[in-house]
């Protein structure tokens, strides 16, 4: 009997080599190459002899489209994200920090899935099911076509899935999750990658809507390697700050919807909260009449949010001032004060400044660049900005305004939270009525009629 052919691979990277050396030359580890056999390519043989596809190529106007409508998972700040829910024969990947809210999130969703008469299979490969059990009578997430099984052996995995015939499936996580036949240990490249594209044909072969937790490296990144985020079809990222109870949901890959929605929940004692109105929850706690507090309309995806920037300017005592960014980006407020001292005589080389979005909540776009300028000089001068003003545009190196995108739906925000004043530039469009536009051409205009007079003027 002839002898397979054989291939290396690195248990590290699951790069291939066509022989054995000391260190992958993909990812430079060392004694990482093991020897398996080549899988020979799964071709049907003409009785001719030539070789003709599995399946024949056919027009792309007649393919017959199957059955794609979402699933709704009962929490309505979730199916936002998910354009409705979650279709069959989709695999989603979860991803986030360490006690973020993953496993609690997943389990109120099989919860309410199964309360609306869909079985759920929930596999966790981590805890116990006493654990599970613990957790879900906590959260109120006793249903009774919710099926739990502890497994982390792949065979019995899916064993347990045509056991259950499920419609959803949950997996949890799926670094623990492995195959004895493969060698490597749990968690390893290879074991990851390959039970995950087990998993993807059995979602594809069945219709099953498949959603698998992903563990995090310290670098922030998901775990394991870069095909798992290539072969499923949506990944979901839950950001949240451990000391803080918001907890925002986003889509970073999403092939059945867009990637600019936003979920945003809060942690409580009963699990995970949706937050109908995120605006008055950023804006609770705010205190009208400090100087260095500015607030600014953001937009994630087609949803307008009301945040608090502040800003804190103190001298400093060290030969190079610090720069601390939370939320907002450092890039950006290195820019924003080279700029307030060039163009608007702002006084800052000198001092410590301290910038925040509060609520742990994180701003990264442009529009927010006015309203961080204006915390900056308001705590620098000490002079408060009036309560019921609202900043709104993206500044630029000559100091000059700009407008951004979707400002008339920012500014409804704003209207229907109370705000009667919006600081913008002279191209944006008018406010919605009840909010009264004050136009700035730069950063200097825009700060006296905020009525901020810098120290240096």
């Amino acid at each position: 009997m002839a002898r397979p052919r054989m291939e290396y691979r690195c248990e590290a990277c699951g790069a291939a080599a066509p022989q054995w050396a000391g260190r992958c030359g993909a990812c430079d580890a060392w004694n990482t190459l093991v020897e398996r056999p080549l899988a020979a390519a799964a071709r049907v043989l003409h009785p001719a002899g030539a070789p003709v596809p599995a399946e024949p190529a056919v027009p792309i106007g007649d393919v017959e489209l199957g059955p794609a409508a979402a699933r709704p998972t009962g929490i309505v700040e979730l199916d936002r994200v998910l354009g409705g829910g979650l279709v069959p024969g989709s695999v989603t990947l979860i991803g986030g920090e360490p006690g973020v809210g993953k496993s609690t999130l997943l389990t109120q969703v099989a919860a309410a899935m199964a309360g609306e008469g869909t079985d759920v299979l929930y596999v966790s490969a981590e805890e116990s099911r006493e654990q599970v059990r613990r957790r879900a009578g906590r959260l109120g997430a006793l249903a009774p076509r919710l099926w739990l099984a502890s497994e982390n052996e792949l065979p019995h995995l899916l064993a347990q899935i045509d056991h259950v015939q499920p419609v959803v499936v949950i997996v949890d996580s799926i670094q623990t999750v492995h195959d004895p036949q493969l060698g490597p240990p749990p968690g390893s490249i290879v074991q990851v990658r390959e039970c995950a594209h087990q998993l993807v044909r059995e979602a594809k072969g069945h219709g099953l809507a498949v959603v698998l937790v992903g563990h995090v490296t310290k670098e922030g990144g998901l775990a394991g390697p870069r095909v798992l985020e290539h072969v499923v079809d949506t990944v979901l990222w839950i950001e949240g700050e451990r000391h803080h109870a918001l907890r925002l949901v986003r889509a970073v890959k999403h092939r059945f919807g867009s990637t600019a929605e936003l979920g945003v929940f809060e942690m409580t004692d009963a699990g995970l909260r949706e937050v109908a109105d995120a605006s008055a929850l950023f804006l609770a706690d705010r205190r009208p009449g400090t100087a260095g507090s500015a607030v600014m309309p953001a937009l994630e995806g087609q949803r307008p949010l009301l945040v608090e920037l502040q800003a804190l300017v103190a001298k400093s005592s060290l030969a190079v001032a610090r720069r601390s960014a939370q939320g907002v980006d450092g890039g950006r407020l290195a820019f924003l004060l080279a700029v307030l001292e060039r163009r608007a005589s702002v006084p800052l080389a000198a001092h410590d400044v301290f910038a925040l979005a509060v609520g742990g909540v994180k701003v990264t776009e442009p529009g927010a660049d006015l309203a961080l300028a204006l915390a900056v000089a308001s705590s620098a001068s000490d002079q408060p900005l009036p309560a019921d003003l609202v900043a709104c545009a993206e500044v630029g190196l000559g100091g000059e305004l700009r407008q951004v995108g979707q400002t008339p739906r920012r500014l409804a925000e704003a209207a229907r939270l109370g705000f009667r004043r919006a600081l913008l530039p002279h191209s944006a469009p008018d406010p919605p009525a009840g909010l009264v536009s004050l136009r700035a051409g730069t950063i200097g205009d825009a700060l006296a009629l905020a009525g901020v007079q810098p120290a240096g003027r």
